[in-house]
C-alpha cells in the first residue's frame, strides 16, 4: 500500500523554496541509484534496440577486418661506461635521448626499408605475397615487394636499454621474417659504418687494473689487521649484542626500581599511620598478610559475643572473663602478625636495594662496552669502505678490459640482437574476446546515453524525485492506475465497503494532508492541476469523502465553470449552484443548506455538493468579486472543510483567482503528462500568492512503476495481505 514516507523532506524547508524561487539556493535533493535505474528501465525498449544495433554493427565490422599478425624482435643497447675516458677508445654507446632518437629515425628511414627489400629472396617474397593472393582478382598481378612489407614500429622499452622491432603483416610467418630482417640489416649498417682501433685502450686498462689490484689487496690487509688487533670478528654483531644486553638490563633495572619505590612508599605510609595512631589494618598489604584476615574475623566475632553477653552479665562473670581473655589473645596474635608483616616488608626492601645496585653496575659496564665499540667503528668503517671501493674499482676495470679486448667491429657496435622474432600463433586483430568486449562496452554506453539523453529531453513528471527533488514540493502520496475500476466507482472509492489499493492510497493521502496541514478546522482546500485529465476531480471527490468518513462536515464545490463534471459523477442535474446564485444577486445566505439558488445536495454522510449550476465562458467575473471570498468564509460556519475543485492552471487562470480565497492548495500531477518546468512555474505562482501548498499528489502509476519510481516498494504485497478482504 502506498504510504506517506516520513524520511522524505516535508514542509517548506529543505530544497522547496530553492526550487520554487529559483535564485535563492539549489535544490538539496539528488537522484539516487534507484532513480537512474528507473530512467534506464523506462526507456528500455527504445535504448536497447539502438544499443544492440550499434553493438552488432561494430562487432560485425571488426570481425570482417583482415586478420593481422604481429611479431617482435628485441635488441639491446650497450650500457654507458664512465670509468675509461681515454680519447683513443671510441665510445658509441647511447648516452642521451638524442642518440636514441637518431637510431630510431634510421630504423624508420627509407634507406633501411630499401636495404630490407633488396635482401629478400624470391621465396621470401612469395611468403609475403601469400595472404594477398586470396583476394586477388583473376588475371591481376600480385602486389610488389614494397606493398607487402607490412608495418614496422621501432619502440624503446621504458627504463631499460632494450629496443623492440615490431612488424604487423597478414601472414604470421611473414611478420616474423620481416622483424628479423630489419634487425639483421640494422646490424649490418652498424658494422659497415662504425669501427676503430683499441690497442691504446687495452694497454691502459691492463696497467690500471694491476694498480687497482694492489690497492685492493693492501686495503683488505689493513682491515684484517685491525680486526685481529681489536678482537673484532664482526663489528655489527658485537654492537647488536651489546645493544640487546643494554635493553634487557634496562628493563630489569626499571622493574626492580619500580618495585623498590612501591615498597618504599608502603613503608612510608606505615610510619605515617603509626605517628597518627591510625589502624595499620587499613593498609591492604598488612590486612592480606598471613592469618591477619582470619584473626580480624575472629576478633570481630568475639567482640560481638562480648557485646551480647554484656547485656546479661557483669564484667566479673566467668563467661565475660573468658571472652575478655580470648579477645586479648587474638589482639596479641594480630599485633604480632602486623609486626611480622612490617619486618618482611623491610627485608624485601633491602633485597630490592641490593638488586637495583647490582643491575645499575651491570648497566654501566655495558654502556662502557658500547662506547668502546662506537669509537672502534669509526676506524673500522673507514678501513672497510676503502677496501670495498678499491675492490669495486678493480672489478670495473677488469669488466671494461674484457669488453675492450673483443673484436674490432663488435667493440664499437652499441647494439646487439637479443631475441629473434617468431611467427605468432594467432592474429592480434581481430580477436573475438576483444570484439565482444568492445561491442558490449559500446552497447552499454549507447544504451545509457540514449536512455539518459531521452530523459534529459523528456521533461514530464515520472517519479517522486521529479516532485521532491526538481519541483521542490512535498509528495503527499501516489495513486495507482484505476484501469480495473469502473468509471462510475472511481469518484467514490472510499464510500464503498470494498477495500482496495486505490482506496488505501486515497486514505494515505488523507493522512499526509493531516500531517502537513498547519491550520485547524474549519478551512478550505483548493485542488488543481496543470492540464485536463490528470484526475484532480477524482481526487477531490475521494479526499472530501475521506474527511467525511472521519466525522468532518465537508462541502465539495465545483468551481470548474467552463467544464463542470461533479454533478455527473454523483448522478445529479446541474440547474442550481454557483452561477444561479451569482445571477440572483450573490447574497450571503444565512443557511446555505436551505438556499434554493445554491441547491446544496447531500451525496453521502457528512458530505454535501455545491454544483456549478451551468457553464460560463467568463467565470473570472465571479471569482474576482469580493463576495466570492466572503461566500467561502460564510460556508465555514456550517462546514468543517470546503474542498474546491478548480480548472487546471495550464488551461485558464481561474485557479489563481480561486486560490486567493482558499486556505490551502493541493496540486495533482498525472504520470508522464505535464512538464516539470510548467508545474514548478505554476506552484511558484501559487506560493507567490501566499497560499499554503500542502503538496503534490502523483496520479496514474502502475503497480510496477510505483515500486520503481518511489520508495513505496511494498505496494505489491497489499493484495497478498488483504486479498481475502478485497
Amino acid at each position: 500500500m502506498p504510504a506517506f514516507d516520513p524520511s522524505k523532506p516535508s514542509g517548506p524547508g529543505k530544497g522547496q523554496n530553492a526550487s520554487l524561487h529559483g535564485n535563492d539556493h539549489q535544490v538539496s535533493e539528488r537522484r539516487s541509484l534507484r532513480d537512474y535505474l528507473v530512467i534506464l528501465r523506462e526507456r528500455l525498449w527504445i535504448a536497447l534496440p539502438i544499443a544492440l544495433l550499434v553493438a552488432l554493427s561494430v562487432g560485425y565490422y571488426q570481425a570482417r577486418v583482415t586478420p593481422m599478425y604481429s611479431s617482435a624482435a628485441t635488441m639491446q643497447f650497450e650500457r654507458p661506461e664512465r670509468v675509461v675516458l681515454n680519447e683513443q677508445v671510441v665510445d658509441s654507446s647511447i648516452r642521451s635521448e638524442a642518440d636514441l632518437n637518431t637510431y630510431r629515425t634510421f630504423l624508420e628511414s627509407t634507406r633501411l626499408r630499401t636495404m630490407v627489400t633488396q635482401s629478400l629472396t624470391p621465396d621470401e617474397i612469395k611468403i609475403l605475397q601469400r595472404p594477398y593472393l586470396k583476394t586477388l582478382a583473376a588475371g591481376a598481378n600480385p602486389p610488389g615487394v614494397e606493398a607487402v612489407l607490412g608495418n614496422m614500429v621501432p619502440q624503446s622499452i621504458r627504463n631499460s636499454y632494450l629496443f623492440t622491432i615490431t612488424v604487423t603483416h597478414p601472414d604470421a610467418e611473414g611478420a616474423a621474417l620481416l622483424a628479423n630482417r630489419y634487425v639483421d640489416q640494422f646490424m649490418r649498417y652498424l658494422i659497415e659504418n662504425l669501427g676503430g682501433k683499441n690497442e691504446f685502450a687495452v694497454e691502459y686498462l691492463r696497467k690500471r687494473g694491476e694498480e687497482l689490484r694492489k690497492e685492493s689487496e693492501t686495503a683488505e690487509g689493513r682491515l684484517q689487521e685491525y680486526r685481529r688487533k681489536n678482537n673484532l670478528v664482526s663489528l655489527d654483531n658485537s654492537i647488536n649484542i651489546i645493544g640487546e644486553r643494554l635493553r634487557a638490563i634496562n628493563g630489569t633495572l626499571t622493574t626492580a626500581r619500580l618495585a623498590r619505590l612501591d615498597i618504599e612508599n608502603l613503608l612510608g605510609q606505615i610510619e605515617r599511620m603509626k605517628q597518627s595512631d591510625s589502624s595499620l589494618l587499613e593498609i591492604g598489604y598488612i590486612s592480606a598478610y598471613g592469618t591477619i584476615a582470619s584473626l580480624k574475623v575472629q576478633l570481630a566475632d568475639l567482640t560481638k559475643q562480648q557485646s551480647i553477653l554484656s547485656e546479661r552479665y557483669l564484667e566479673k562473670h566467668p563467661k565475660m572473663i573468658d571472652l575478655a581473655n580470648a579477645i586479648e589473645v587474638v589482639k596479641s596474635q594480630l599485633t604480632h602478625n602486623i609486626q611480622q608483616s612490617i619486618a618482611d616488608l623491610r627485608t624485601q626492601y633491602v633485597k630490592l636495594q641490593e638488586t637495583e645496585a647490582s643491575y645499575t653496575k651491570e648497566y654501566q659496564d655495558a654502556e662502557k662496552d658500547q662506547l668502546r665499540l662506537g669509537e672502534l667503528s669509526i676506524d673500522f668503517k673507514s678501513l672497510e669502505n676503502q677496501a670495498q671501493v678499491a675492490k669495486s674499482n678493480y672489478i670495473q676495470i677488469l669488466d671494461r678490459l674484457n669488453q675492450t679486448t673483443t673484436s674490432k667491429n663488435l667493440e664499437n657496435i652499441p647494439v646487439k640482437p637479443l631475441d629473434r622474432a617468431v611467427p605468432a600463433g594467432a592474429p592480434y586483430t581481430p580477436v573475438l574476446s576483444n570484439i565482444i568486449k568492445t561491442s558490449l562496452g559500446l552497447g552499454l554506453l549507447v544504451f545509457a546515453g540514449v536512455a539518459f539523453g531521452l530523459s534529459f529531453i523528456d521533461d514530464r513528471v515520472k517519479s517522486a524525485w521529479d516532485i521532491e527533488g526538481f519541483i521542490g514540493a512535498n509528495l503527499l502520496g501516489i495513486i495507482p492506475e484505476l484501469n480495473g475500476v469502473p468509471d462510475a466507482e472511481r469518484h467514490s472509492l472510499v464510500n464503498t465497503d470494498k477495500t482496495s489499493p486505490a482506496s488505501e492510497a486515497i486514505l494515505s493521502v488523507y493522512s499526509a494532508i493531516k500531517i502537513q496541514s498547519k491550520l485547524d478546522f474549519p478551512k478550505s482546500i483548493l485542488v488543481t492541476s496543470t492540464i485536463p485529465g490528470e484526475g484532480k476531480t477524482m481526487i477531490s471527490c475521494n479526499l472530501a469523502a475521506s474527511f467525511a468518513r472521519h466525522g468532518k462536515r465537508v462541502l465539495i464545490i465545483d468551481c470548474d465553470l467552463r467544464r463542470p463534471m461533479l454533478h455527473r459523477h454523483f448522478g445529479l442535474t446541474n440547474e442550481t449552484g454557483l452561477i444561479p446564485w451569482f445571477e440572483s444577486g450573490a447574497k450571503i445566505p444565512g443557511n446555505p443548506l436551505t438556499d434554493a439558488s445554491l441547491g446544496l445536495t447531500k451525496v453521502a454522510d457528512n458530505l454535501h455538493l455545491l454544483r456549478s449550476g451551468g457553464r460560463s465562458k467568463g467565470p473570472t467575473e465571479l471569482f474576482e468579486k469580493p463576495v466570492f471570498g466572503q461566500f467561502l468564509e460564510s460556508l465555514k460556519q456550517h462546514f468543517d472543510l470546503i474542498v474546491v475543485d478548480s480548472p487546471p492552471m495550464g488551461a485558464v487562470t481561474d485557479a489563481l483567482l480561486i486560490s486567493e480565497c482558499t486556505d490551502e492548495v493541493i496540486y495533482v500531477c498525472r504520470f508522464n503528462c505535464a512538464y516539470r518546468k510548467h508545474i514548478r512555474l505554476y506552484i511558484k505562482q501559487l506560493k507567490d500568492g501566499k497560499n499554503e501548498l500542502l503538496g503534490v499528489v502523483l496520479n496514474g502509476l502502475s503497480t510496477r512503476r510505483i515500486e520503481y519510481y518511489s520508495n513505496y516498494r511494498y505496494y505489491r504485497s497489499y493484495k497478498k495481505y488483504y486479498g481475502s478482504q478485497s
